[in-house]
């Protein structure tokens, strides 16, 4: 009792005093009251209804029970009156937890509420709109649609106009009506109509309609037949016609009628007529949740406030009640309140005085010292340890005092300390069931992503009976890394070497020592070896063009003592056709005597080859290839044609004449005749086509990797192959006793080639657990064929073959497999799917049928395999011979019967079932078949490993030795590991006579598919090495199939925004968890000068009063009043958001200007996602400089951009919709092809297909091919080629102007398709458009920006086009800019593009504002802009800069003004003339950024973008480096990106050049003075004597427009004074970089 009265009396004493201090506390309160920030994120794009949304979760669960909920949902609506957003969400939410198993129903929860399904409804919108488009008759209806084609001369209209890259806008209500059925051939509004219709509809086969393009996202009826015309309904759930829509269409699609497809959509007035919860989400605007926001403290150096009067606002009261249970300085005033709730005004009063001063941005050495410790300790001691992470991490500025006097336990800091030799102080690192996570790129929706795949495999398994642990075991198990060194095992008498360096007397000069190979060299530099590191075998027909050019390259290489040994592996062609014709056999009548036929000349000259070989040397051999190349290319001019049989005579006789000792006239003849070493030639024939290299034409083995056979490919190779063979050298796994070709084959080697199989293209996978737990009878009915006396043996390899049992090539394919079994497979079954036409024959139907009896009944039969390959022979030679062959049943039947008893099988069993077989089901089962297959998007023929899908498979050369290599390479990727985890089961639950060797073959089939889908990294790391005792927070669930393992600082940006998203994924999904923390051990500044807050949404943003959804929204109470802070967004990588709504500079937040507002208000628009990409040419360097575009199907060309040299990266902006991607037309098109699934079609152009589902954005790899004819064309022309190319008028100059005019920014105005080419322009202005760029953020530097352009405008009457980077533009200045660009006659636009991932990222803004300065000029702006001149935003124009735009910079391309040096007294500060710069620069000046012009068409095509990023990655990461980026770095590299010097008088600025040449300046620039350190505004009104009238009319306008009341009159110079006393000492940043 006594405790608490002297702790009540202390709190009198302390409130008190402070009620001296202030006065009357009613007063300070007012005076001091905590101000509060809120933050929202919404979507472009209007509101979707959350019924709608969740139809489409439910979709991504499992494609049936999207129809399920449907069905559910039409049961129940009527049962169901909520009369809330949050009752409808809770009703919802009971339908997930009916269809879906825990946790999944909880993280459909979260998810739903992410509003993660909204992008597909979007998309949906886009069909809806071309679905009513594509009809005249419906032109009234949908008349009113949104369209963005007009070019509106009205300002007001401008800024209205709708973003052309949004094409999901809702379509409205055509004529009122809220459903219709899309066939394709016409639309149907009326269920009676549709009806009509269904009674008689059309065959597919009639070209008379183009039935409606179907895509894989599509909702099919599970129960439609596939060869049905299709019907679409438009609509959404809830609409009385939708319903009545839906019953028809789902009996239609039961009988067989249709193929009913679903799309749902609510158009635009619909909302009236649907139920309560269906126009949930519609109403309002799309809040997302899922990012970051931080308010930084800002370095008040660096500050840079407008001193115009501070705007008001609307007062917006804090939404939300403060949390007085939070401890301020010590003290919990809810329980103060508790006891003294007399005082409740004084007590609220010393709290509100304590949050404003508790702000610490700087702290002592000594507190700081062991700041890290102290806050991993009271971290893992709190109750809820996720929950204190977050409030530690996300409040660190008012939280640091009191964590500094913490006492620190020193077991915590020991474990830490103990922790930190095995991993960096600092490092965070992040695994999902052992898959490592990039932190990085760490959001919610990627994790929830992750997390809902593993969630849903782990449903898949337990519904197999895997027990729990095994299923934790499989989830946590990491494929071995997809490896693409499948090496050709080549090794053969067949190859033949030139040279052997260990050998041959030509190297025995060279070192022999091995760890040569780990000195540096420079780079290209060849490292002269006397060891066989590199085997280069070219795989060639001698009688081709390409086999002799590699041959007299290899010849010139080894002569050139090129440190490689080379070989040769002949074939020809016209025999391996032979072969391939034969079923892969040498044909009897080859075997024969066959003098008769003609030999062809690839045969003779391998013959001729190995003769030489062997009579007089390898080199002697190979110089007769030589000699057949170059009487070729002599009696050819153009070397065009093939060589002829002379030129083979006549390089034999030259060749063996001055070695022969009898006339080579008659060794030839001889050898003609007789044809010797013919079987040495076969084999060699035959080597390569098992090998599978025949069909490539020319290639090289690299050691067995397979590559095109030029010589920059050879290099490339030995390139690739180097760091390979350094790694094995170091660790001591290769020595100079080593065999390296024998070793790599060794161990990688494998015995065929198919590209399909082991190209570098990703393999396409499909999940066989979907197809069998959605009850797909198709595959549980599969009876599956073995190798003879293997059928009770696991098999861990499952092959199923799709097979058209009516085309020849499908029973060629079948026999291949029949083949495989025959050769002998003990990890192998093979299951068959037929595939027959409804129309198909009797014959076909009973051949499925005596298959089938077969594989069911007999399959455990030695020779079921030899009768089924007689069968196909038989059925072969009987109804493939003629096409009018006769369906006679009789015959068939009485044919099967033979060859089952010939074949030792039971007649018996075929004729009790065969002649009383049903065919209408087996038509019914051929058609679920057809389903099933085209669910999964392939045709027949094509085979299904594991879940690997091979579709279209090349029938004549997919031999069964491609089924052995496919089993190899699967089981060695994929299926190995989660064999000897099935193997290890102990089934319990299960029957021991259901666990069988097929019981067990099918898990691992149904798993491996489903593992194989997973989107995960496979590295990983051994986070058990670290003690977790004292420094971890430990949450052990054993019922989890979720784990995460983590080590995280939590003072760092990695850790405040994981405990936000780990809390998250805590309360859905109950994961257990092991988080190490790993902070900072000796610290000598604050780790943390930022507020953050991660917004995750909650059941409260839906209102429980009416259907509203309020939305997330970050919230900071009692943010500090004092402290300038900054706003950052930190959203996921695919996002581009802008502010919208901001009254006040979210660059310089100060809250004590906020009056009587207690809530600053910023609402952010996600304006669209960045679709980036990586573009590759095979062999080759990327294609820098191709032209991409993108755009819809009605208009193929809204953006465009260029390829970088970097990577091959590119990017456009994109929003929800489906995208076609394209080369663009003019020399990109002319000279490339896009290459698709490993093919590139010559004939016509293709367009890629993109769908933008989601709030994840996507990564787009492309691959190019060159045409044929263009192999050595070159993309980018320098200006010596323009003239020729432009005649032609298709060079790339030519077509430019025709395409570029949309780049991805995009445009707030009508584009124009060609800025450079205007002769008039707004207000009279005449002559070549002036395009000027510049940047700026925080409303003084767009105050002074609006200044500049006044100065630029007044001083020329050309038209002027400004490029505005938009990403830090505030929402005045974009409201503003249209009607200046009206009244003042200018164009404008705004751009922007998103910092790759890939490029080292800078932190600070200022920073990030210089870079775009300068590192995105060739891709930022339309390729159609040849120049532009950057202008700095505080700068004043006093010339005409046309004068300065049509100056020629020489060729160069860019041109800076050098730093004047005229002033003596700032010698001091010329860093440029002492130390590294004066030896980097060698006489070449040092050039200010504030202004200069760049030859966009001179720096895209000498590639100065890709080196400036060259240049810059690798000085960025040294925190020394580049401090004045936008200057340094173009300064740095002008020694490959080559500056013009612009005449002095271009930039004057007072600091650098002394008033003498202050009266011949252009232009001036308010650069700092680093001595006076005047602030920037009194510099500007003393400096520049037109500046005040400047700012006054660009002030006076700015309010005219925004109706702001400000005192316009110019302030006296006392008021001035006092304005900027307490900024005496500042410095503004952005002028920084002119220093």
């Amino acid at each position: 009792m006594g405790t608490r009265s002297r702790s009540a009396l202390w709190v009198l004493i302390i409130l008190v005093s402070l009620l001296g201090l202030c006065g009357i506390g009613s007063v300070c309160a007012e005076n001091r009251r905590p101000k509060n920030v809120q933050v929202a994120v919404r979507a472009k794009w209007s509101g979707t209804p959350l019924l709608l949304e969740a139809g489409e979760l439910f979709s991504m669960e499992r494609k049936d029970l999207f129809w399920d909920f449907i069905k559910v949902w039409l049961h129940t609506e009527d049962a169901f009156d909520s009369h809330t957003a949050k009752g409808c969400l809770k009703k919802i939410l009971e339908h997930a937890r009916f269809l879906l198993s825990e946790p999944l129903a909880s993280l459909f929860e979260l998810s739903l509420m992410m509003r993660s399904a909204s992008p597909r409804l979007v998309l949906y919108r886009q069909l809806a709109k071309e679905s009513l488009s594509s009809f005249p008759l419906a032109d009234e209806g949908i008349s009113n649609n949104v369209s963005g084609e007009t070019i509106h001369t009205n300002a007001e209209l401008q800024i209205k106009k709708p973003d052309p890259l949004l094409v999901g806008v809702n379509p409205k209500s055509p004529g009122g009506e809220c459903c219709w059925v899309d066939t394709g051939g016409s639309l149907f509004f009326d269920v009676a109509e549709l009806l009509l219709w269904l009674r008689n509809p059309p065959e597919i086969s009639g070209d008379s309609f183009q039935q409606p393009e179907l895509f894989d996202f599509d909702h099919i009826h599970f129960d439609s037949s596939v060869q049905s015309p299709v019907a679409v309904l438009y609509g959404a759930l809830g609409t009385d016609c939708f319903r009545k829509f839906h019953v028809s269409l789902v009996e239609a699609a039961k009988e067989g009628k249709v193929k009913y497809v679903v799309r749902p959509v609510l158009p635009s007035g619909c909302e009236a007529k649907i139920g309560r919860c269906g126009a949930v989400g519609t109403r309002d605007s799309l809040n997302l949740g899922g990012y970051g926001v931080e308010l930084a403290l800002k370095n008040m150096e660096y500050k840079a406030m407008d001193d115009s009067t501070i705007k008001k606002g609307v007062t917006l009261e804090d939404p939300r009640t403060e949390d007085l249970s939070q401890d301020v300085r010590g003290f919990i005033f809810s329980k103060i309140l508790e006891r003294k709730p007399e005082l409740t005004n004084e007590i609220m009063a010393f709290r509100d005085y304590l949050l404003s001063s508790t702000i610490s941005d700087t702290l002592d050495v000594w507190e700081l010292k062991d700041l890290g410790h102290q806050t991993a300790q009271r971290v893992v001691h709190a109750s809820d340890p996720l929950q204190s992470m977050q409030e530690i991490s996300q409040n660190f500025p008012s939280i640091v005092s009191s964590l500094s006097r913490m006492k620190l336990n020193d077991s915590v800091k020991d474990e830490i300390i103990a922790n930190q030799r095995m991993i960096p102080p600092g490092k965070s690192l992040m695994a999902l069931n052992g898959a490592l996570v990039n932190i990085e790129e760490i959001d919610l929706y990627l994790l929830v992503d992750l997390v809902h795949q593993d969630l849903l495999l782990a449903d898949q398994y337990s519904k197999l009976k895997i027990p729990h642990a095994t299923i934790r075991k499989l989830l946590s198990t990491l494929s071995p890394s997809e490896s693409n060194m499948f090496r050709i095992d080549f090794r053969s008498t067949s190859v033949h070497y030139l040279n052997n360096l260990e050998e041959d007397a030509m190297y025995m000069r060279w070192r022999s020592n091995l760890n040569e190979i780990l000195m540096p060299v420079f780079p290209g530099q060849l490292r002269y070896i006397r060891k066989n590191l590199f085997h280069a075998v070219f795989v060639l027909d001698p009688a081709t063009i390409c086999g002799l050019e590699s041959i007299e390259m290899i010849m010139s290489l080894y002569e050139n003592n090129f440190p490689v040994r080379f070989g040769v592996l002949l074939y020809s062609s016209k025999f391996v056709k032979q072969i391939e014709m034969n079923s892969g056999q040498i044909s009897s009548s080859a075997k024969e005597d066959d003098s008769q036929n003609k030999e062809d000349i690839s045969s003779l000259i391998i013959r001729l080859f190995i003769y030489i070989k062997e009579n007089h040397g390898i080199k002697t051999s190979f110089q007769f290839l030589g000699n057949i190349n170059k009487l070729r290319i002599e009696a050819d001019d153009s070397g065009d044609d093939a060589p002829e049989m002379h030129h083979v005579e006549g390089a034999f006789v030259e060749t063996v004449l001055p070695k022969a000792k009898s006339p080579p006239q008659d060794i030839l003849l001889r050898l003609e005749k007789e044809r010797t070493f013919k079987n040495v030639s076969e084999e060699s024939s035959m080597f390569v086509f098992k090998l599978g290299l025949a069909k490539l034409q020319c290639r090289l083995l690299m050691n067995g990797l397979v590559f095109d056979s030029n010589e920059e490919a050879l290099l490339n190779a030995m390139n690739d192959e180097l760091p390979r063979i350094q790694e094995q050298v170091y660790y001591g796994h290769i020595n100079s006793h080593t065999d390296v070709l024998d070793k790599f084959l060794s161990e990688n080697g494998i015995s065929r080639y198919n590209p399909q199989i082991i190209a570098n293209g990703k393999p396409r996978f499909i999940s066989l657990s979907t197809s069998i737990l959605g009850g797909e009878s198709v595959l549980n009915d599969i009876n599956y064929l073995h190798s003879p006396g293997t059928i009770d043996d696991l098999k861990p390899v499952t092959h199923l073959l799709a097979v058209d049992v009516s085309s020849k090539k499908g029973m060629k394919f079948l026999r291949e497999g029949l083949h495989y079994l025959i050769e002998g497979s003990s990890r192998a079954r093979l299951g068959v799917l037929f595939s027959v036409n409804l129309d198909a024959r009797l014959s076909s139907l009973l051949f499925v049928k005596v298959f089938e009896i077969t594989a069911s009944s007999f399959s455990h039969k030695k020779n079921a395999l030899y009768f089924l390959e007689k069968l196909c022979s038989f059925y072969e030679q009987r109804y493939f011979a003629s096409s009018g062959a006769d369906d006679n049943t009789k015959a068939f039947l009485d044919e099967v019967y033979e060859l089952a008893e010939v074949n030792g099988l039971p007649s018996k069993a075929f004729r009790s079932a065969l002649p009383e077989f049903s065919v209408n089901q087996l038509r019914k089962h051929a058609n679920k078949v057809s389903q099933f297959l085209q669910r999964h998007e392939f045709g027949a023929n094509a085979v299904i490993t594991n879940g690997r899908v091979m579709s279209p498979i090349d029938e004549n050369n997919f031999l069964s030795h491609d089924l052995h290599l496919l089993e190899s390479v699967e089981l060695k990727q994929r299926i190995k590991h989660i064999v000897e985890i099935i193997e290890e089961v102990n089934w319990q639950d299960i029957g021991p006579d259901i666990v069988t060797s097929k019981f067990i073959s099918d898990v691992i089939s149904i798993v491996s598919s489903s593992m194989a889908l997973r989107d995960r990294s496979s590295e990983s790391a051994r986070f058990e090495v670290l003690n977790a005792q004292y420094s971890a927070i430990v949450f052990s669930n054993e019922k989890a199939t979720i784990h995460i393992d983590a080590v995280i600082d939590p003072l760092s940006p990695s850790g405040q925004k994981l405990s936000s998203v780990l809390r998250a994924l805590q309360k859905y999904v109950q994961p257990s968890m092991r988080i190490v923390l790993n902070p900072l051990s000796s610290l000598v500044d604050l780790p943390l000068k930022n507020y953050y807050r991660y917004v995750v949404p909650t059941m409260d943003d839906f209102s429980s009063t009416d259907y509203t959804i309020n939305g997330p929204q970050a919230f900071f109470a009692n943010m500090p009043l004092s402290k300038t802070l900054t706003m950052n967004l930190d959203v996921p990588e695919p996002w581009l958001v802008e502010p919208v709504i901001a009254v006040h500079d979210l660059d310089n937040i100060l809250l004590e200007n906020l009056g009587d507002t207690r809530t600053l208000q910023a609402v952010f628009d996600l304006e669209a996602f960045v679709l980036t990409g990586h573009c590759s040419e095979k062999d080759r360097d990327p294609p820098r400089g191709l032209q991409l575009i993108l755009g819809t199907k009605s208009t193929p060309h809204l953006v465009d951009t260029i390829v970088m040299a970097n990577l091959g990266y590119w990017q456009m902006k994109v929003s929800p919709g489906v995208w076609y991607l394209q080369l663009a037309s003019g020399r990109s098109s002319e000279l490339y092809v896009l290459r698709e699934d490993g093919d590139g079609s010559q004939e016509k152009p293709l367009s890629k297909h993109i769908t933008i589902n989601d709030l994840r954005g996507k990564v787009v790899r492309l691959e190019v091919l060159k045409k044929k004819g263009k192999e050595n064309e070159i993309l980018l022309v320098s200006d010596d080629n323009d003239d020729a190319l432009d005649r032609k008028g298709n060079g790339w100059n030519s077509n430019l102007l025709k395409w570029a005019s949309g780049f991805i920014g995009g445009s707030e105005l009508a584009k124009k398709s060609e800025s450079t080419s205007v002769e008039k322009g707004k207000g009279g202005r005449r002559g070549k458009t002036i395009n000027i760029f510049s940047i700026a953020s925080g409303h003084l530097y767009e105050r002074f920006l609006k200044i500049m352009i006044l100065s630029v405008l007044k001083n020329t009457r050309r038209p002027v086009k400004f490029w505005f980077i938009k990403n830090y533009l505030s929402p005045q200045f974009k409201g503003v800019i249209p009607h200046m660009a009206q009244e003042y006659g200018f164009d404008y636009e705004l751009i922007t593009y998103k910092w790759p991932t890939w490029l080292h990222k800078q932190k600070e803004k200022q920073r990030i504002i210089w870079a775009y300065k300068i590192l995105f000029l060739d891709v930022i702006f339309p390729i159609s802009l040849e120049k532009v001149i950057f202008v700095d935003a505080d700068q004043i124009v006093r010339a005409d800069m046309g004068e300065l735009y049509d100056m020629d910079i020489k060729g160069r391309p860019l041109a800076y003004t050098p730093f004047c040096d005229n002033n003596k007294d700032m010698d001091g500060y010329r860093f440029w003339r002492q130390g590294f710069w004066k030896d980097h620069l060698r006489g070449r000046p040092y050039h200010i950024s504030a202004l200069y012009v760049v030859d966009l068409k001179k720096f895209r095509e000498t590639a100065a973008g890709d080196n400036l990023r060259v240049f810059y990655e690798s000085l960025s990461k040294d925190p020394n480096s580049l401090s004045n980026l936008d200057q340094d770095l173009p300064n740095y590299a002008q020694h490959t990106v080559p500056i013009f010097s612009l005449p002095q008088e271009w930039l004057w600025c007072e600091s650098w050049c002394g008033n003498a040449t202050k009266s011949k300046a252009k232009t001036i620039d308010l650069c700092n003075n680093p001595m006076t350190k005047e602030p920037k505004l009194q510099g500007a009104r003393r400096i520049v004597s037109e500046w005040p009238d400047l700012d006054f009319e660009a002030r006076h306008f700015t309010a005219k427009i925004l109706g702001d009341e400000v005192d316009l009159q110019e302030p006296s110079s006392n008021e001035s004074q006092s304005s900027t006393r307490d900024k005496s000492l500042e410095e503004d940043l952005e002028s920084k970089s002119e220093l």
